[in-house]
């Protein structure tokens, strides 16, 4: 299947309206503080928020019925004053919402759709039906509502993509620092502040490697492989991948998938995502081996721990455009117009 045509939506601008929505867990319910620091946090930077039918509500495991999560969501899509539709969090079931998408509508209003983690299957079914270029960043509640300093960095990463759109080629800058410490979450105010990591991103592989992005939470990916809403991976696209919570057995399961399916022998290189809170069932492993043992001795260069996923800070990546990635200078750069 050919790749769509890109289609990009206008950027931001402070002042512009944010609508955010629930596609699957009920955080504004389960995390009352969190969600009502993280609405005044992008309220002090200027933006307006409008809330999604859904807020306050919850069925259980989920904001709402399969029906109502999609209405929520076409309501924000075919809102002109929303620029934005931002999700509070991910969950388990997005996918559910799939086949009852407006697309004819973001097709006619394009918009910034930015999520990660479940959402990423409303991120690649959005792209893969209309061409859309979608982000893999923020979530209202899960990034926005935490604590500073850490929603500082984050933030300045989604006001650079989103808002100003640098010149390109626009090299991502790593953090220094790193957490996935599971701590304050529907706290007020902070018991103590995080442990940080010193960051240690690895790019095994030399030369520079050019390439569509396309990818996301790995564990979500496989609940819309081989349906209509899964982008084709082509040869020498760049796959982007990340995961959280999940054991080592679970993760050799999910790239051994990859492997099964074709995808390493078509990418022309893989970004892997730090995994927050990676259970290595005492085998000493990190995802990175697992990944190495399932490839069999393929060659792929590899960059490991990318700062695009579950861990805080969290860096923007718009998903469906070009970048490049530079072994030698340890780079990864944005190379072609992602928003008008």
């Amino acid at each position: 299947m050919k790749a769509p045509s890109p289609l990009l939506a206008p950027r931001l601008a402070l002042g512009d309206t944010i609508g955010f929505f629930s596609p699957s867990s009920p955080v504004t319910v389960s995390a009352p503080e969190r969600f009502t620091r993280a609405k005044h946090f992008l309220e002090k930077k200027g933006f307006l928020l409008h809330a999604g039918r859904l807020t306050g509500q919850s069925d259980y495991y989920r904001s709402g019925t399969i029906q109502d999560r999609a209405a929520e969501l076409n309501q924000l899509i075919r809102d002109p004053k929303v620029r934005c539709i931002m999700s509070t969090i991910g969950g388990n079931n997005s996918n559910a919402l799939l086949p009852y998408i407006d697309y004819d509508a973001l097709r006619q209003d394009p918009k910034i759709i930015i999520g990660y983690s479940d959402v990423t299957a409303l991120l690649a079914g959005i792209y893969a039906k209309t061409g859309l270029i979608t982000f893999y960043g923020p979530a209202l509640v899960a990034s926005f509502g935490e604590l500073a300093p850490l929603v500082e960095h984050t933030y300045h990463s989604f006001h650079t993509i989103c808002l100003t759109q640098p010149k390109l080629p626009y090299p991502y800058s790593l953090p220094e620092y790193w957490t996935d410490e599971r701590l304050n979450w529907d706290h007020i105010e902070a018991d103590r502040g995080k442990t940080l990591y010193k960051n240690q991103c690895e790019f095994i592989g030399s030369g520079t490697v050019q390439g569509r992005v396309l990818g996301g939470n790995l564990n979500t990916l496989s609940g819309i492989f081989g349906t209509p809403w899964m982008p084709s991976i082509h040869h020498g696209d760049i796959l982007f991948i990340e995961d959280s919570l999940k054991n080592i057995a679970t993760v050799e399961r999910s790239f051994s998938h990859l492997k099964l399916s074709g995808i390493f022998d078509k990418v022309s290189a893989i970004i892997l995502g730090k995994h927050e809170q990676f259970d290595a069932a005492d085998s000493g492993r990190q995802p990175i081996d697992v990944l190495r043992e399932v490839l069999g001795g393929q060659t792929i260069p590899i960059v490991n721990g990318f700062d695009c996923c579950h861990t805080h800070p969290m860096l923007t990546l718009p998903l469906g455009t070009k970048i490049k990635i530079d072994f030698d200078q340890r780079s990864i750069s944005l190379i072609e117009r992602y928003l008008t």
